[in-house]
């Protein structure tokens, strides 16, 4: 083993409009009129990183920041160390700052959490009040006990992005805190299937979208047997342990680059010791640790593992292997199933499965990676830029602001999924 740490439109309107893959009119970028004011607009984040749900804030971010009618705040917490995000907000144009908020943690629900959770609500409450934001943005579930603080604030529109599943002991309280949002946005059916607000008329569902890193499409280096990657913190749900099992099970067919490392926040897995514990060829595994971008890693694999034991609310890591030409083996666990193709564009097996997934890794070799390869780039093409994804959500924010009229009245409204 080594480790090496280092939201009516007329139909003329609308036939003017780029579309979507499933016929949606996309909301236009309109010009804001002299004199109109801009919008003013608040991101609230759950975290200081560059995982999955830090990646769609930063492309939300990018995109109204972009805009000469909205000013884009973001609060990131302090309850976590400064990292890479912040820095990057700021360069795509946003005002970012820190402050304690009420974020919803595992550890924050028991009773010393608790009081914290209360006072950091009245310290946001009146900045809130304070600010006179026209849309309050919860970019992740556990935001959402801002949402009705903003509400208690006077903010007039609040969304909620649901980017992770609800268990069962989470659906009630957050269902209780969603109502306060004036639209919600999930990044998979399966996330919005879980909260149990999929017939809701303010939820849609908006898939996740992620650039291409490298300007030009590169094949793996040639291997004689398949190498992998596998990118995620290192959570207890992710999986690791699964995986190290099927891998050993298999005979340790190939190479195995484990990237990533413990959250911020809350539990870890020692996955250095998982690999010395359960893999009897241990020099077939590499534990690389925290990377700032996992693409050259992505590059060098011919496929990219998402082994969740528990629902994954979409695994954007998926889309970062498509976008390279790279395939996906992953779990039946939500979020994936919404992306992966079986036997097309990657392979899937039941959560936990570890002879499920030692059967495939036995089975698989490069020839037929590289194929289902191929395949998955074509999909990302077609269904998961980034492009796509930006307008839809900036249609979301577009459409709650048209009912402001102190705002332009030329701002368009969002269609829904």
């Amino acid at each position: 083993m080594t480790i090496d740490m280092t939201r009516t439109t007329s139909t003329t309107e609308a036939a003017r409009r780029p579309v979507d893959t499933i016929g949606h009119a996309l909301a236009e970028v309109p010009q804001r009129r002299a004199g109109s004011r801009r919008g003013r607009v608040l991101v609230v984040h759950s975290s200081d990183e560059l995982y999955g749900s830090d990646r769609i804030v930063l492309e939300v971010v990018s995109e109204l920041a972009a805009r000469d009618d909205l000013d884009v705040t973001v609060w990131l917490p302090t309850d976590v160390a400064a990292g890479p995000l912040g820095p990057l907000l700021r360069e795509r144009g946003a005002r970012v700052e820190r402050a304690p908020l009420p974020i919803l943690r595992r550890r924050g629900m028991r009773l010393g959490g608790m009081f914290g959770l209360v006072r950091d609500a009245a310290k946001t409450t009146a900045r809130l009040a304070g600010r006179h934001f026209d849309l309050v943005w919860c970019a992740t579930s556990a935001c959402l006990a801002v949402a009705p603080l903003a509400r208690l604030a006077r903010v007039d529109s609040v969304v909620g992005h649901l980017q992770e599943p609800w268990g069962d002991g989470d659906r009630t309280g957050l269902s209780v805190l969603a109502r306060s949002c004036t639209s919600l946005v999930a990044v998979s059916r399966s996330v919005l299937e879980s909260s149990g607000l999929q017939d809701d008329d303010r939820a849609q569902v908006v898939h996740n979208g992620v650039a291409r890193r490298d300007a030009e499409l590169t094949a793996p280096p040639e291997h004689r047997l398949p190498h992998y990657v596998v990118a995620s913190r290192w959570n207890p749900h992710k999986g690791h342990a699964t995986l190290l099992a099927a891998w050993n099970a298999a005979g340790c067919p190939g190479h195995l680059t484990v990237l990533g490392g413990p959250p911020a926040a809350g539990t870890g897995v020692d996955v250095p010791g998982l690999v010395a514990a359960v893999v009897s060829r241990p020099e077939t595994v590499t534990v690389v640790g925290e990377v700032d971008d996992a693409s050259a890693w992505v590059r060098e694999a011919d496929a990219v593992v998402l082994p969740t034991d528990t629902l994954e609310g979409f695994g954007i890591v998926a889309l970062e292997a498509f976008s390279q030409g790279r395939p996906v083996i992953a779990s039946r666990s939500g979020g994936p199933e919404e992306v992966v193709e079986h036997g097309r564009t990657g392979w899937l097996f039941d959560r936990r499965d570890v002879d499920g997934l030692a059967e495939l890794f036995a089975g698989l070799d490069v020839d037929q990676l590289a194929t289902a390869g191929v395949r998955a780039h074509e999909t990302w093409a077609e269904r998961f830029t980034p492009d796509r994804m930006r307008r839809r959500l900036a249609g979301v924010v577009l459409g709650e602001l048209h009912l402001h009229k102190d705002l332009d009245a030329a701002l368009p409204v969002a269609v829904a999924s």
